[in-house]
């Protein structure tokens, strides 16, 4: 049933906005004054940007990719889901990487493929408690990010974290300021968790509440920063930065899931909540993972999609879309380049209908 919501309310949580203004800009044009897509002889250039928690993927997956097909090159942006939807909207880049399935009004051509699964983390820097997995919940961080919750020994945290001597120190939630995936499954989290008590509903950019203390940090990288300079922080980052936050020795949460429990995201979890929701897919693949049912389930899990078009520019540039995204969806979620970044691969079934959604790619 959530999944169902998601869909009918990601439309008006500011998707119509992103998907407007690339559907204006001109398909050859591209953003910065970066160049169109280059073909040189046989050789072909594929551009993909957006979403900061598959950057690091997409970083191991291309050299892997390019060393056995020469005749491709492929850049990577880490630009934030928003700018992925909108520059694969517009036809500035032929692959948008987003943690976001794309809304119920967007163009016909244009599809979400899931090329792996992946989690997001709730870290903070509390003094003293940063090797503790502090017990969070949706309602709790509903209340940390709309101001009703303020200090770290609140009634609220100390009632799941019995036990722990909590600072009475002001909460610095820290917030992505860019459009964003990561903001999408988080504020989904918070909606489906705590209903009426996270007012602001989801997307890749909400209307956040106006709190003086609200930090806004680009990027996943720039969460991760914002955390390891501010005491007391908290903030929502996605797994593939799982080494950073452990290097900087951040404290990761235990979230509450559907059935009350208290879980960390390790392969375990992630693949219990997957398996929970993965067989409700359909045919286009889009579909929210987050909150969903079991005991070990972890709480906000997703799909991680390129964005893509089925209209390109030239049959040569559709084949090499075509042979790098079912690599990707092969070798590339092998074992060896998914535990790098913490990231569970497809089940098989829906590895069949990701590749039934490249074969449209022309």
């Amino acid at each position: 049933m959530e999944a169902k919501r998601a869909w009918r309310r990601w439309a008006s949580a500011g998707a119509a906005t992103i998907l407007a203004a690339a559907v204006a800009a001109p398909a050859a044009t591209w953003a910065a004054g970066r160049p169109a897509v280059h073909r040189s002889g046989s050789s072909v250039t594929l551009l993909e940007t957006g979403s900061t928690l598959l950057y690091p993927l997409f970083n191991l997956w291309v050299p892997a990719y390019t060393h056995t097909h020469p005749g491709v090159k492929i850049t990577t942006a880490a630009t934030g889901s928003g700018t992925g939807i909108s520059e694969a909207t517009s036809g500035a880049v032929q692959i948008g990487a987003s943690d976001a399935y794309l809304p119920p009004a967007h163009p016909s051509t244009l599809m979400n493929i899931p090329l792996a699964i992946s989690a997001q983390q709730v870290n903070y820097n509390v003094p003293g408690l940063n090797g503790v997995h502090l017990k969070l919940s949706g309602p709790v961080l509903a209340g940390i990010y709309t101001g009703r919750i303020k200090t770290w020994n609140a009634a609220p945290i100390r009632a799941l974290n019995p036990g722990v001597k909590l600072p009475a120190h002001a909460i610095v939630p820290l917030r992505r300021a860019d459009a964003s995936g990561d903001t999408f499954i988080f504020t989904q989290y918070l909606t489906f968790s705590a209903g009426k008590a996270w007012p602001a509903g989801y997307g890749t950019s909400v209307s956040w509440p106006a709190l003086p203390s609200l930090v806004a940090e680009p990027g996943n990288s720039g969460m991760v920063s914002g955390l390891k300079s501010i005491p007391y922080s908290v903030a929502y980052v996605g797994v593939s930065y799982l080494n950073e936050t452990n290097a900087a020795h951040l404290g990761e949460a235990k979230l509450e899931n559907r059935a009350g429990n208290f879980v960390l995201p390790v392969a375990a979890t992630i693949e219990t909540a997957a398996k929970a929701r993965v067989g409700q897919t359909p045919p286009d693949e889009a579909l929210s993972l987050v909150y969903a049912p079991g005991k070990d389930a972890y709480p906000i899990i997703n799909y991680e999609y390129a964005i893509v078009s089925q209209k390109q520019a030239s049959a040569a540039v559709a084949a090499a879309v075509r042979s790098f995204l079912t690599w990707a969806l092969t070798v590339g979620n092998g074992e060896r380049f998914l535990s790098q970044v913490h990231f569970q691969p497809l089940p098989p079934a829906i590895v069949k209908m990701s590749k039934a959604q490249i074969a449209k790619v022309r």
